[in-house]
């Protein structure tokens, strides 16, 4: 597990979704660009309330910063690319927006 932060937009719009229990979590896409110009997508899911909150409150396009628990990861594109992306499980959500 790496502690990272995430500078991007939001790409669609934050879900609010049911676990086991019923707890509630939130799961939103983050791009991102790297160092060299490329974009990043960043998987964002969050348990706690506050990060949950803010997230929620955000739509696609909206500028934020996430900081959280980070996972590597590889996806293929339709072309057959492989692709850089990341899992972050969200403890901190900073935005411009109003909340």
């Amino acid at each position: 597990m790496i502690d990272g932060l995430v500078a991007g937009k939001i790409l669609g719009d934050p879900e609010e979704r049911r676990g086991k229990g019923e707890k509630l979590f939130v799961v939103a896409k983050v791009l991102a660009q790297t160092g060299e110009g490329e974009t990043l997508i960043v998987n964002v899911i969050a348990f706690d309330d506050a990060p949950c909150t803010a997230l929620l409150q955000l739509q696609e396009g909206d500028s934020l910063a996430v900081a959280g628990s980070l996972t590597p990861k590889v996806w293929t594109d339709k072309q057959g690319n492989t692709k850089p992306a990341l899992d972050m499980v969200a403890q901190r959500v900073l935005s411009v927006q109003p909340g």
